[in-house]
């Protein structure tokens, strides 16, 4: 019970944080003049710690649970629906490939490729909410700023599951081959 309500407590944890990144980075004038309305993606560093943290069950609930709560305190419908697609394809591709093992891929990479697949799944949203594929057009230009802001948020969710000591509570979450290290 005690170890159940201490993961309860991590999951909103991660859960607040990601939703206090997400709300500040919208004041963060955005680095990708070249991309507007791109975004650096700090919260996705939540996502990167829970992914490396917890059970995909409970990390699928960080993610959903964030998606909710910034949503509901700034968003609109239409938001949603974005947040949700960029998501799913984002949070799937980083399972997907995490489940390739360290050897394969490191922790940057999965970022970098959850970075891309998000902006992938807004642009399918926005493409059919807009009923024209021509918006793909701007697909070359957001993979670009999804690979950047993904590899800075893998480097700082690398640096963070080596040094934060906490995390180690929940190693065994961890598929085989994976560990924190000390």
């Amino acid at each position: 019970m005690i170890h159940s309500n201490r993961k309860l407590m991590f999951i909103t944890m991660l859960v607040a944080q990601a939703v206090v990144i997400s709300f500040f980075e919208r004041f963060i004038p955005t680095p990708f003049s070249f991309a507007p309305g791109a975004k650096l993606g700090l919260g996705n560093l939540i996502t990167i710690l829970s992914l490396f943290t917890l059970p995909i069950k409970d990390s699928s609930k960080v993610v959903a649970f964030r998606l909710l709560v910034s949503t509901f305190l700034s968003g609109t419908f239409s938001t949603f629906l974005y947040g949700l697609a960029g998501t799913l394809f984002s949070f799937l591709i980083m399972l997907l490939i995490k489940s390739l093992g360290p050897k394969r891929v490191s922790v940057i990479g999965i970022s970098v490729m959850g970075g891309i697949m998000h902006n992938i799944g807004q642009l399918v949203v926005f493409a059919l909410i807009g009923r024209s594929w021509l918006v793909l057009n701007y697909l070359p230009i957001l993979s670009f700023s999804g690979i950047l802001s993904g590899f800075f948020v893998g480097i700082a969710g690398n640096y963070l599951l080596t040094k934060l000591k906490p995390l180690q509570e929940f190693q065994h979450a961890l598929p085989d081959g994976w560990h924190i290290k000390s």
